[in-house]
């Protein structure tokens, strides 16, 4: 399949659902009881718990965390979207960037191929 074959069945909303609806505010003493919650879970290991009180509340610092969790698992994917609604601009790029590679790998062989 060609490059341009494949351009053309990516979405137009693309592949990933990035958006953080802010909810209802949290009074001070509550967020700050549910990060240390999120913390104590992340600690344990229950990353999915933890994700969701992170995400509740807001913690940049715990999502950017899950979004390292996920990058060790090599779920880029799902990193980058934590990374997103951190925000963590920094690692946002760098995937980007590695992503730029891998589609400019796709594109040399592909022309390398044309080349034969």
């Amino acid at each position: 399949m060609k490059s341009a074959d494949i351009l053309k069945n990516i979405p137009k909303e693309g592949f990933l659902k990035v958006h953080r609806k802010p909810g209802p505010p949290l009074p001070a003493e509550k967020k700050t009881a549910l990060i240390r919650k999120g913390n104590e879970l992340f600690n344990k290991g229950d990353f999915e718990k933890a994700k969701r009180i992170f995400l509740t509340t807001g913690y940049t610092d715990g999502i950017t965390r899950i979004g390292d969790y996920y990058f060790r698992k090599q779920d880029v994917l799902e990193a980058f979207r934590m990374y997103k609604m951190a925000p963590a601009p920094d690692k946002v790029d760098n995937i980007v960037e590695q992503m730029a590679g891998v589609v400019r790998h796709w594109l040399k062989d592909e022309n390398s191929d044309n080349d034969q």
